[in-house]
């Protein structure tokens, strides 16, 4: 739980104090007040990063540092960002560490507009929404997944340039994709198969009719002979990358596909069934952080109750009250279905 936060420096904040509610804070203001500011830095704190920006994006105009000071149930935070050189630090109870590994990080799920469209929109929305609830709940795996993405951008450079001796220069990538691409392939089938045994019981909640879900993990090769497979296809299709310019088969190439009611949920369901449907996959986040890390996330909502009507508004409330929420809206009006609440008013535009 996060008491408050001091933002200097950063964004559109030169120097402001936040006392944050233990159960619903509402943070409201015209758009370009600062309200997703705010939010953003309360994903910095616990998560480490920004969900929109790079770090040196994060730095207020005209400035050369940015810092956040916050304080938690279970002590002092403080991250550092400094433009020359570019370096992002932080301190937990004054011990400085440079990266936030799982174990020291505050499990948060963040919703907002674009997720409306995890559904509907390419793979790689969807390949996030796994990743990023595999690196709250499984330690090591986003060291495992940087690590693939750096193996991916080595291999895709040696394409790009084709040495006479590529295939030679390749094999050792080859091997390292291979065994890095297992890993997170099993670990993101196991999450879908702890997806599946909730998401119909979640769904059919919020849209008060009984509603069979079922997720599948869409991938290349069979998940338990995942390395070899993939191995063996990087080694037979060097010479279509080379022509592609980069690699066509791996964990980065995978899908999320939904089945509703045994029909494809991408080519049939409507737009409120989609909405309903991410709508319990975030309710799905917010349980499975809870249950796995032993506290209750934090939840931050950057304006969507106005992308939902008022059936699934009233969904969402319902388990708002049970987790410390930060919300932002222009209209705190709006919000009649959340019963307690803080509000922060912004009023200065950016």
């Amino acid at each position: 739980m996060v008491r408050s936060l001091r933002l200097q420096q950063f964004r559109s904040y030169n120097d402001a104090t936040f006392s944050l509610s233990p159960s619903v804070t509402i943070v409201a203001g015209p758009n370009a007040s600062g309200k997703t500011n705010l939010l953003e830095a309360v994903l910095v704190v616990a998560r480490g990063s920004s969900y929109r920006a790079k770090d040196q994006e994060l730095v207020g105009h005209h400035h050369e540092w940015a810092r956040i000071d916050a304080t938690t149930n279970s002590g002092n935070r403080t991250v550092k960002i400094t433009m020359t050189p570019l370096q992002k630090v932080f301190e937990i109870d004054g011990v400085k560490v440079k990266r936030l590994t799982q174990p020291k990080t505050l499990p948060t799920v963040l919703f907002e507009p674009n997720h409306m469209l995890l559904l509907s929109g390419p793979p790689e929305l969807r390949r996030t929404f796994l990743d990023d609830l595999l690196e709250q709940t499984v330690p090591g795996f986003a060291e495992q997944l940087r690590h693939y993405k750096r193996v991916l951008s080595q291999r895709n450079t040696l394409l790009k340039r084709n040495p006479k001796n590529l295939h030679d220069q390749l094999f050792v990538w080859n091997i390292r994709l291979s065994e890095l691409g297992g890993k997170i392939v099993r670990e993101r089938a196991s999450l879908v198969d702890t997806i599946n045994a909730e998401a119909s019981h979640i769904y059919s909640k919020i849209a008060s009719t009984t509603t069979n879900i079922n997720l599948l993990y869409a991938t290349q090769f069979a998940v338990d002979q995942y390395e070899s497979a993939l191995l063996q296809k990087l080694e037979a299709s060097t010479e279509l990358d080379v022509l592609r310019g980069f690699t066509a088969h791996g964990p980065h190439r995978d899908d999320l596909q939904v089945v509703f009611n045994d029909k494809p949920f991408q080519q049939n369901a409507s737009r409120g069934e989609t909405r309903t449907l991410v709508l319990a996959l975030k309710i799905l986040e917010l349980r499975l952080l809870e249950d796995i890390r032993g506290t209750k996330p934090l939840l931050l909502l950057d304006d969507v109750f106005s992308e939902l009507d008022m059936s699934r508004r009233a969904a969402l409330a319902s388990f708002v009250k049970e987790y410390q929420t930060i919300v932002t809206t222009t209209d705190a009006d709006q919000l009649t279905d959340i019963p307690e609440y803080v509000v922060i008013t912004l009023g200065q535009k950016e």
